[in-house]
């Protein structure tokens, strides 16, 4: 832990609404703009009326000190004013991503037992099929729509009061949950409290990042993310600075288009979408504001290439870090003017790292391990899920399911999930840096990797390649790649086979889904 930066030190009696909302209008911040969405700029006196009304609309359907209130919403005002809405009354939000199935949406409406569903008007068809048969939700709210059977968010905010008095919660009190994203099984509600989100605003947003009042900010990663809940809400609001909101899909087009429009200085992205829209040799820093002064990276390991690429093209450096939705947001982070592209960089101030073994002791500097982390954002515990809470939060440690290893230089570096890396000749080969090594290559695109069986039993590399536009797979191209992997790395690391696809299976947060690629794969290949 950095011994001059600690975490924020908060009363007992605290409700972080006070904090990120109400604040600013006591600062004198009233009539600066606090977010632009679709329809225009919202003020901070405007987000804090709204967010009363909200709050208030929500007592009158029942809501009150405890109650849960899932969220389906695309990134609107609407979004902050019912998250801080409903955690000024004491009520739980949960924010669920918008690009699931109903079959998602109705294990987590029965798993979290909500009694208000708010959702916006485009999403409601993957929730009315099974809504008569959820036994604890009691109202549907439609926001930024109508429907004939369920009242509209707009209508109950404007009937509503604007006075608000905040519950009387605690800093340790349940504020909201996030669902983890479940690509390697079922959704898991991770429980966050009233005082975790100041602490990574502080200790990342404004220590590590440094934004500051001036700064607007734009997130790719939607707000429903625990990445995009921190860039862009609470960080912004945690400064007084400004948040543009996107409610369209984060295309390389859509994003650009933002970033041109809007002054934006701080845009926070993820690893697909930097290297798709610098797959497009036409996209560089022309394309974007004069004013972006800092891109940002996290969902998954930024490939050290890609990082080089963006920088040179757009003038800005990419800092990757290293989050989870158990610790909230990043706690791993390269840092301005000391970017070391391929490492994830160092620990957050106020926050505590080790890199253990299977037996969960510590491995000595420069060997594979699990990296676990201490700090002062992490989630209590999984809801309704015991056994997986006790094998994730171990005390004041939390296991990140990472591999990592801790270079000399004290740099973290990536090797891959803890599910995905391969033994190989009895050596650990990291997933990562057989796909970074191929991405080198100026016709890779995108590469996954996954552990294979050669047909005796052994498990050798196999990868999964992406080719850029006007490029055709053949047996020799295949034959190329191997070669530059096995020139750039030791010889047991090279793919044993190269399988040419359109697309690599991702999460929606763009994580690949490696898992996904083992289903399919044959493993009865010869070596």
């Amino acid at each position: 832990m950095n011994a001059n930066i600690e975490p924020v030190q908060l009363p007992r009696e605290y409700n972080a609404t006070s904090h990120f909302v109400d604040r600013h209008l006591l600062e004198g911040r009233g009539d600066k703009t606090a977010f632009i969405d679709c329809n225009g700029p919202t003020s901070y006196n405007q987000l804090a009326e709204r967010t009363n009304r909200a709050g208030n609309a929500l007592q009158t359907l029942g809501a009150g000190m405890e109650s849960r209130v899932m969220m389906c919403m695309l990134d609107t005002i609407d979004f902050p004013a019912l998250f801080w809405g409903a955690i000024k009354i004491g009520a739980v939000p949960i924010p669920v991503n918008t690009l699931l199935t109903e079959k998602d949406y109705e294990y987590m409406l029965r798993d979290c037992r909500a009694s208000i569903l708010v959702v916006s008007a485009p999403l409601y068809e993957q929730f009315s099929s099974h809504l008569e048969s959820q036994p604890f939700v009691r109202h549907v709210v439609i926001a930024g729509g109508s429907s004939d059977d369920h009242p509209n968010l707009d209508t109950l905010i404007e009937n509503a009061t604007a006075d608000l008095q905040g519950a009387p919660t605690t800093c340790d009190d349940a504020a909201f949950w996030l669902y983890t994203s479940g690509s390697t099984g079922t959704p898991k509600g991770a429980i966050h409290h009233q005082s975790d989100l100041v602490q990574t605003a502080e200790l990342y947003g404004k220590q590590t990042l440094g934004i500051t009042e001036e700064d607007i900010v734009f997130s790719a990663a939607k707000l429903f993310f625990a990445y995009g809940l921190g860039n862009g809400m609470s960080f912004p609001l945690h400064v007084g600075a400004t948040a543009v909101l996107l409610d369209q899909r984060p295309t390389p087009k859509s994003v650009l288009q933002t970033l041109n429009d809007n002054p934006v200085s701080i845009f926070f992205g993820v690893p697909t979408l930097y290297s798709a829209i610098l797959s497009d040799p036409a996209n560089d820093r022309t394309a974007v504001s004069d004013a972006l002064r800092l891109s940002v990276s996290a969902g998954e390991a930024l490939p050290a290439e890609v990082g080089r690429s963006w920088e040179e093209r757009f003038g800005t450096e990419i800092l990757d870090g290293l989050g989870s939705t158990e610790m909230l947001h990043i706690f791993l982070s390269n840092r301005p003017g000391e970017v070391r592209y391929g490492t994830s960089g160092r620990a957050v101030p106020g926050y505590s790292l080790k890199i253990v073994d299977e037996d969960n002791q510590a491995v000595p500097d420069g060997e594979i391990g699990e990296l676990l982390v201490d700090g002062p954002s992490s989630a209590t515990s999984y809801w309704n899920q015991r056994e997986k809470s006790l094998s994730t939060f171990e005390g004041r440690w939390t296991h990140s399911g990472d591999k990592y290893i801790l270079d000399q230089e004290g740099y973290y570096c990536y090797c891959g999930r803890t599910d995905d890396m391969l033994k190989v000749s009895g050596i650990w080969v990291s997933p990562f840096e057989v796909e970074s090594a191929l991405l080198e290559e100026d016709r890779v695109l995108e590469a996954a990797v996954i552990g294979s069986d050669d047909g005796k039993g052994l498990i050798k590399p196999k990868a999964y390649v992406v080719l850029k536009p006007g490029h055709t797979p053949t047996a020799e191209l295949e034959e190329e790649l191997k070669t530059f992997v096995k020139e750039n790395l030791a010889l047991y690391k090279y793919p044993r086979w190269i399988e040419f696809i359109d697309d690599l299976p991702k999460t929606a947060t763009g994580k690949i889904q490696r898992f996904k690629l083992r289903e399919i794969d044959n493993p009865s290949q010869e070596a």
